[in-house]
């Protein structure tokens, strides 16, 4: 029941949009691992990790557009969520290494040798296991947006004042993870990742494995969106977001529509993270940095909030621009440019480009429909 009505509620650019996330999840894979290195057609094991970081930021951007296009909720600590998720992945990562590592220890992670841990903390029991760690990647975040949303929203605490304690918590949780005793690496955080799954995580097919595992996430994530926001309870979120005194007057608790999107929102973001960390190979502090949390609104400001597909467009156009810009002279201004660019959206695009694009579209068919009923209005009869 609930399949049948997500497939009607689900228009042409949907479709679309689901259509060229598959073509891209299996043309993608089969190019990197079917056609010879000589061909041009040839996709390099590189493109495919990047574009790989380029989707889970996709899947990030997706997370919030849900809660700030929707409910009008604008967070500025959506990068701890994305953090949290990748440290789950990277301490199942760690744990799979064994006595691979530099120490050869069969249990510790080599910086916990290097820092003379004498045993495993207790927090890391269990992430030996996928199955474990896979809970831990939703579970984790989820967690820590239930309790935060819990006491914000219950505060009634909205608009600037919300973003700037979710960015207070982001960069609270940057500098405990920077510390080396607190038991996640510290400043260096997790690498050196040698096997997911029990397969090699720097062999071809294992990267090919994963870009189609972070489309099928991204489908997936669209899927739930959408269902969210064409169901009843995605138009009580829209009247939060519009008119929230007005939707608690009627009786709605608002207080609860807030924390379970803000919740689900969170464990989005924490697999998106579990996903960017075995592609990137790497883990650390630096993900918790309040400029990420920024950089990933303007993404979704760039490509228009309130529309899904222009957050996941959005966070492609402007991570790729980042990769243009940063490997060359103009690598020093790109904050600048990234400045720059969310003034100009602010400015001159603020519905984002899908936002223009579908408003462009609806007064043109709005101006057709008047021409075509003026001129099928009869004409007047003279008086006799």
């Amino acid at each position: 029941m609930l399949t049948g009505h997500l497939i009607r509620t689900l228009d042409r650019g949907a479709w679309i949009f689901i259509a060229i996330i598959v073509a891209v999840g299996v043309l993608v894979p089969l190019l990197n691992l079917l056609v010879p290195p000589e061909s041009p057609f040839h996709v390099p094991n590189y493109i495919v990790s990047l574009l790989g970081k380029y989707l889970c930021y996709a899947l990030l951007a997706l997370s919030i557009d849900l809660i700030w296009g929707y409910c009008g909720i604008l967070s500025l600590g959506h990068g701890a969520f994305f953090a949290l998720g990748g440290y789950a992945m990277g301490m199942y990562l760690m744990r799979q290494i064994g006595p691979r590592g530099v120490y050869a220890h069969p249990e510790l992670p080599d910086f916990m040798v290097f820092l003379n841990w004498k045993e495993l903390p207790w927090f890391w029991y269990g992430f030996d296991q996928f199955w474990f760690a896979a809970i831990m990647v939703m579970a984790v975040p989820g967690a820590l947006a239930f309790i935060f949303g819990w006491f914000a929203f219950r505060s009634r605490v909205t608009g600037v004042y919300l973003s700037i304690i979710t960015q207070a918590m982001t960069f609270a949780l940057m500098l405990a993870f920077f510390r080396n005793d607190f038991g996640f690496g510290g400043n260096n955080g997790l690498t050196d990742f040698k096997d997911i799954l029990g397969f090699n995580i720097q062999a071809q097919g294992t990267r090919a494995g994963l870009f189609a595992a972070t489309c099928a996430a991204l489908v997936l994530g669209f899927l739930i969106c959408r269902a969210i926001i064409t169901s009843k309870f995605g138009k009580v979120l829209v009247a939060i977001r519009d008119a929230e005194a007005r939707t608690r007057f009627l009786g709605y608790r608002v207080e609860s529509y807030k924390l379970f999107v803000f919740t689900l929102s969170a464990a989005m973001a924490g697999v998106a993270g579990a996903l960017y960390v075995p592609q990137v190979g790497i883990i650390n502090p630096g993900e918790f940095a309040p400029a990420n949390s920024i950089e990933a609104v303007i993404w979704v400001a760039v490509g228009g909030r309130g529309t899904l597909t222009g957050a996941v467009l959005g966070a492609v156009l402007v991570n790729y621009a980042k990769t243009i810009f940063t490997t060359g002279m103009l690598a020093p201004y790109w904050l600048f440019m990234l400045g720059g660019l969310f003034v100009a959206v602010t400015l001159f695009l603020p519905r984002g480009i899908v936002g223009t694009w579908r408003h462009f579209r609806a007064q043109r068919r709005e101006r057709k429909v008047a021409a075509d009923g003026a001129g099928a209005a009869p004409a007047p009869q003279p008086a006799e």
